[in-house]
C-alpha cells in the first residue's frame, strides 16, 4: 500500500448548527475518526492497542474550515502522512463534499476542510512517549508523501 484509503462519512442531522451547517466539534469528529482509520491501515489498530499498550496522542492540531459543509453531505478525507519516525507522526486530513457516498474525489472537488496534526507514540502503561516498534515503522514508511502547500502553516495574529 502506498497511500491510504479514503475515509467516508455522511453529515448527520445532529451535527447542523444554529448557521445550517456542519458545527465546528463535528469537523474535529470526522477528523478524528480519519485518524482512527489511518491507525488500523498502519498497524495500530485495537489488538495492536490492546497487546502492545500503546496509541497514537495527537499533541498538536490545526483545522481550516474553507467552505459550509451541509446536512446529509457524502464526506471524503484523504490522509497524508507528511512525516514518520522515532516516537513521532505528522500528517494531514483532506476533507471533501462528495457528489454520492461511494464516489472519489476528483478534479472538481473542492476540499472543504484541512487538518494538520503532529502525534506521539505513547506506551499508555508508562506515559510517556516510546519509539514506534519494527512492524509499525515498516507500514508507515512507505506511506509517507510530500506535504500540501498548506501545511505548516500558522494562524496570523491579528493586531
Amino acid at each position: 500500500m502506498t497511500s491510504l484509503p479514503l475515509f467516508r462519512e455522511t453529515v448527520r442531522p445532529e451535527w447542523i448548527d444554529y448557521n445550517g451547517h456542519l458545527s465546528e466539534a463535528f469537523y474535529v469528529l470526522v477528523f478524528g475518526h480519519a485518524t482512527d482509520a489511518m491507525m488500523d491501515a498502519a498497524g495500530m489498530d485495537a489488538s495492536y492497542r490492546a497487546d502492545s499498550g500503546c496509541s497514537l496522542y495527537t499533541v498538536e492540531s490545526h483545522i481550516r474550515h474553507l467552505r459550509d459543509v451541509p446536512e446529509g453531505a457524502h464526506l471524503g478525507v484523504r490522509t497524508r502522512i507528511i512525516g514518520a519516525g522515532g516516537k513521532k507522526a505528522h500528517f494531514t486530513h483532506e476533507m471533501y463534499v462528495l457528489a454520492a457516498a461511494d464516489a472519489a474525489p476528483d478534479g472538481d472537488d473542492t476540499v472543504v476542510a484541512t487538518s494538520e496534526l503532529l502525534a506521539l507514540h505513547v506506551d499508555q502503561k508508562a506515559g510517556r512517549a516510546v519509539p514506534f516498534p519494527e512492524g509499525v515503522r515498516n507500514l508507515l514508511a512507505p506511506l509517507v508523501e510530500p506535504a500540501p502547500a498548506w501545511a505548516g502553516r500558522s494562524i496570523a495574529r491579528v493586531v
